[in-house]
């Protein structure tokens, strides 16, 4: 279908408690893509997907089971939503960002959850949400 391209499915993030990083990285080689057309992400330039596990993104509308679709980028604002590595436990998590007097404030957007704050150096941005897909049953 013309204006249509493939990215790839990269793995698992968590929204709720952290999880382990793959042993193999992220990698496209092996895993499953899904098409999205321009008009949902403009230049597919650093573009990839990853399934959510958990629920504590729920207030944002981000529910367990859905494809998180991310621009790879070094850093986001405040209040945005982010997927990190913390480089200490080697996990990664999906959480809203904000940069807080040297260290980082991951927030939940899930009240049966606490925020998380971890220091500016042991925080990694991978990319920045930039849409959400849900398969309804």
């Amino acid at each position: 279908m013309p204006g249509t391209f493939n990215i790839p499915v990269l793995g698992t993030i968590a929204a709720g408690e952290p999880i382990p990083l793959p042993q193999e990285g992220f990698s496209p080689v092996g895993y499953e893509s899904i098409a999205l057309t321009r008009d949902i992400v403009g230049s597919p330039e650093g573009i990839f997907a990853l399934r959510v596990h958990g629920d504590s993104m729920i207030d944002a509308l981000i529910h367990d089971g859905d494809l998180v679709i991310m621009r790879h980028q070094p850093y986001v604002e405040n209040g945005e939503m982010a997927a990190v590595w913390l480089t200490d436990d080697n996990e990664t998590t999906l959480k809203r960002f904000y940069l807080e007097d040297g260290q980082v404030r991951l927030q939940p957007a899930n009240p049966a959850y606490k925020p998380r704050f971890v220091p500016a150096d042991r925080v990694r941005v991978h990319g920045k949400v930039v849409a959400v897909i849900r398969q309804v049953d």
